[in-house]
């Protein structure tokens, strides 16, 4: 049984260190900042070139929802590697607290982190370039809970290796969510991509939703199937995640967890 105090105590706790971190905390909003700013203006060139109003929606919709699928990956990552540079892990084990309460504590306040930066990206795209990310009506709510998802699926594979192998293997952790990107298709059609990788992006939940959300802007309306797809591969990879990131975590006690630190 999980014991929801526990994992409370664990997420207040990563709040708590969030307040002492400022590069943590700053980078809530320096990249957002970063992107939108990059490509918010390079969307807006584009519209001037080609005429084209929907270039720079469908450019900012990439950039601020693929934000929700970097975040949740990266804050169950970069809390695991907190530990490991800290030193902190065998002592997180030796209090009464089990794995799965431990990963629930990095989802609650991984989650809670992304949609700040997904609302502070959200406003900011707004009185930069007028875009309003609520164009997709009622749409956005299983469409961002789809993407989180996708988050959590990449960051407990990170983790998993994380866990076993140590600090060796942490650049993994800021390249995982790139090499997923290409495949996602989040600012231009999927059949833009080469035979290939629409085979391979076939089995990435997140083409789905991006390709979803341009349905929307287009039509008006998007196709269930395409949520269904996502969210029936969602679950799945998320299931076999956490099963490989247990696995991995119980191979690496074994060995011994100090030997990471």
């Amino acid at each position: 049984m999980i014991n929801f105090n526990r994992v409370w105590a664990m997420a207040l706790r990563y709040t708590l260190n969030l307040t002492k971190n400022y590069d943590r905390l700053a980078d809530m909003f320096y990249w957002p900042i970063v992107d939108i700013l990059l490509w918010g203006l390079t969307g807006t060139y584009f519209v001037k070139e080609s005429n084209n109003p929907n270039v720079i929606i469908i450019v900012l919709t990439g950039i601020i929802f693929w934000i929700v699928v970097w975040r949740a990956a990266y804050e169950i990552d970069i809390n695991l590697l907190t530990e490991l540079w800290d030193q902190n892990l065998i002592n997180i084990f030796a209090a009464p607290l089990t794995l799965l309460e431990w990963i629930a504590s990095f989802i609650i306040f991984g989650s809670v982190k992304t949609m700040v930066s997904l609302i502070f990206a959200g406003i900011l795209s707004f009185i930069l370039f007028q875009y309003n990310i609520f164009i997709y009506g009622l749409w956005i709510v299983p469409l961002i809970i789809s993407l989180l998802i996708t988050g959590w699926v990449i960051g407990f594979i990170v983790a998993a290796y994380l866990i076993r192998y140590g600090q060796k293997v942490q650049a993994i952790a800021w390249a995982a969510t790139f090499i997923v990107a290409p495949f996602s298709a989040p600012y231009y059609p999927l059949d833009t991509l080469p035979n290939w990788a629409q085979l391979i992006a076939f089995f990435i939940p997140a083409s789905y939703i991006f390709e979803g959300m341009r349905e929307i802007l287009f039509t008006g309306t998007i196709s269930y199937a395409k949520l269904v797809i996502s969210f029936a591969l969602n679950i799945i990879y998320l299931l076999l995640s956490i099963w490989f990131f247990i696995y991995m975590f119980k191979r690496s006690r074994k060995l011994g967890l100090g030997r990471l630190q």
